[in-house]
């Protein structure tokens, strides 16, 4: 652990970490039928960049519909936590996080959990630079695993917010809200971000935009696989498919080869073979309804108590406490 007055950093998860993971991903992945990768291999720094420039793009909402709702709702998560612990899974560079610190001027510390160590520092520095007074402890930790927090004064806000619960599976949802509950204490609170269901071509629209951002950013995953474990992939070999299951009540994004073709991936010895057509899925995005969210958090062992959309009723954020 480094420290200085205001700003620790701890790290649980090991530096190699990422690459061990990033080979059993994509051996479990690419194996089975159908295939599939998971979304986080999008995020390396042209994904990154790609990813914030999808946020700024007409067609995709969440983001703007969330920073809506925090700017107006922040006060009164505020005055409903009395929070003087702030963590925050998933942080990246802590962008929206702003409106909840400006909104507990009484907070004593600052938890955001991220596997970035850089990005973790990015933040710290310009949240320093605004506010020299706050309290931060970073961890480097993977959100989804088992999670220790540091020793912080309660009441404790634990934040997950711009939907990304909704990458998760069914399963993995639950296994993370109940992780989440053995995070709070009685008096704790939970503020989750949730995309909600709506039409299905505003839906598709916001994972295929006419500018093709979204296709490249689905694509990054192939960049990944070459830079990082020898892959022969060829991105113009792939398109780009957005879809919603209605059933599932999920959009899926997925990379379908445009011919027949074998890939090499030398990293982890594997040779991979794609039918013409044949998808490879990168990404699930649940989408919710507030009796589902609630449902879902009760099963977990908490109970929602405040329930916010935007204007428009596109995206919501739930604030729950330990249940009964």
């Amino acid at each position: 652990m480094t420290t200085n007055p205001t700003f620790d950093v701890t790290r649980t998860l090991p530096v190699d970490a990422t690459d061990a993971a990033l080979r059993a991903d994509v051996l479990h992945g690419l194996t089975r039928t159908p295939k599939t990768l998971p979304p986080k291999w999008f995020y390396d720094a042209r994904g990154s960049e790609l990813f914030d420039e999808i946020t700024t793009l007409p067609e995709y909402y969440p983001t703007r519909a969330e920073r809506e709702i925090l700017l107006a709702r922040s006060p009164a998560i505020a005055a409903a936590t009395g929070a003087l612990t702030l963590v925050e899974l998933g942080s990246g560079s802590s962008d929206k996080t702003r409106h909840l610190l400006d909104a507990l001027p009484g907070l004593a510390a600052y938890v955001p959990v991220d596997v970035s160590e850089s990005a973790l520092r990015g933040a710290a520095r310009s949240l320093l630079a605004e506010r020299p007074g706050l309290g931060i402890h970073a961890l480097v930790a993977d959100f989804t695993r088992d999670l220790a927090l540091p020793a912080t004064p309660g009441p404790r806000l634990v934040a997950f917010l711009g939907g990304t619960i909704g990458n998760l599976l069914p399963e993995e949802r639950a296994e993370f809200l109940a992780s989440v509950r053995g995070l709070l204490s009685p008096g704790d609170f939970f503020l989750l971000g949730t995309d909600l269901v709506k039409d299905e071509a505003e839906l598709v629209a916001a994972y295929d935009d006419a500018a093709g951002v979204t296709a490249a950013f689905n694509k990054n995953v192939l960049a990944v696989m070459n830079r990082e474990l020898g892959a022969d992939f060829d991105p113009g070999a792939f398109t780009h498919v957005a879809r919603w299951d209605d059933r599932a009540e999920w959009i899926e994004m997925r990379l379908r080869s445009a011919r027949k073709q074998v890939v090499k991936i030398p990293a982890v010895d594997l040779v991979v073979e794609f039918a013409a057509g044949e998808e490879v899925r990168t990404e699930v995005s649940a989408k919710f309804r507030r009796g589902g969210v609630a449902g879902e958090l009760r099963s977990a062992g908490m109970e929602l108590t405040h329930w916010w959309t935007d204007d428009a009723g596109r995206f919501a954020l739930s604030l729950s406490t330990v249940g009964g």
